[in-house]
């Protein structure tokens, strides 16, 4: 296969689908066309958002195909998360008209595009204020749905190779009062409370829920989009204070996780992904986030010398997809 081409990719998640034109070029830089996005929920299955994408551009896409998704990577089918539609990969040849594809998982595809982003598709969150480590393992994470971690590893020669993980269903691991009554109201639900249970998009229902008992409050059934917005707007207009500490102390436990992956997997920088985390920066970035993160009793020291950023790509699972497609089935994918 000759290296320079056009691909087609693809990220699907719960809510939305989202479609590219991808070119790899002869030296492994990639460039994304504007992106399409389309609702799950008004498509019945992949199948007809493909031809839905494939008529916005014509009616004419390219042969080839990476796509990431939010759900399982398995030979037979894929299921995913929080959408109805199934792929069958052994038949996406045959339905898609394509010649080659590739599929990976959505975190996966985040730790790629992580790998291949530029200096200035970072914000700076704590630890030393320069670029990632060239060698060594590089940790990704990122709340939205559940918890999605990866990790990827550079050799400080360019190259790079990255890990899928199910890192976000480890244990939660309480630090304070507080924290045990957020793990034993999940508890009366949940044999057993992963992380992705506090740490994630929804969670934040739980965590208000939990704070309001603490305080005798009547609870009042919300969505999860209410307390968050709530709670990243309550320091400037007086709005909802028990939202405001939710979301803050969704911010220390998510430091606090940040913190173990980065131990367990042995890494010389931190990333935070997704777009959760980039809508509430400026919160995190006030937060007590950093000092959870380095809060590791005699690995401290440590703790403080690891770079901690968050992406800022527009379409990081795009961008990702086409990465693993080049560096599986093109040469020279080394450059960044």
């Amino acid at each position: 296969m000759s290296a320079g081409r056009d691909i087609v990719a693809v990220d699907i998640g719960g809510t939305h689908a989202r479609f590219a034109i991808a070119s790899i070029r002869t030296d492994g830089t990639i460039k994304l066309g504007e992106p399409t996005t389309l609702h799950t929920e008004t498509h019945a299955s992949f199948q007809t958002a493909w031809e839905d994408y494939r008529d916005r551009m014509g009616g004419q896409l390219p042969d080839d195909v990476a796509m990431a998704v939010a759900g399982q990577i398995k030979q037979d089918i894929i299921r995913f998360t929080n959408n109805p539609w199934i792929i069958r990969p052994p038949l996406i040849a045959e339905k898609l008209g394509c010649s080659r594809h590739l599929i990976v998982n959505d975190f996966e595809a985040v730790a790629h595009a992580v790998a291949r982003a530029s200096a200035n598709q970072f914000l700076h969150l704590t630890g030393p204020d320069g670029e990632l480590p060239t060698k060594g393992t590089i940790s990704v994470l990122g709340p939205g749905t559940g918890l999605g971690v990866a990790h990827f590893w550079r050799s400080g020669s360019g190259d790079y190779r990255v890990q899928a993980t199910e890192g976000g269903h480890g244990d939660f691991a309480p630090l304070d009062a507080i924290e045990d009554a957020i793990l034993a109201r999940l508890r009366k639900r949940h044999t057993r409370v992963s992380t992705e249970r506090v740490v994630s998009g929804p969670a934040i229902v739980d965590i208000y829920e939990a704070l309001a008992a603490m305080e005798g409050r009547a609870v009042v059934a919300q969505d999860d989009v209410a307390i968050w917005t709530a709670g990243t707007s309550a320091g400037s207009d007086g709005g909802d204070s028990l939202a405001a500490a939710a979301v803050d102390r969704f911010c220390l436990a998510l430091g606090s996780v940040a913190g173990d992956i980065a131990l367990v997997q042995g890494a010389s920088g931190v990333v935070i992904a997704g777009g959760l985390g980039y809508r509430i920066r400026e919160t995190l970035l006030a937060s007590g986030f950093a000092d959870r993160f380095r809060a590791k009793g005699r690995f401290a020291g440590l703790m403080a010398t690891l770079p901690v950023k968050l992406i800022t790509h527009p379409q990081p699972g795009l961008l990702g997809a086409a990465a693993a497609f080049a560096q599986t089935h093109m040469e020279d994918t080394s450059s960044p």
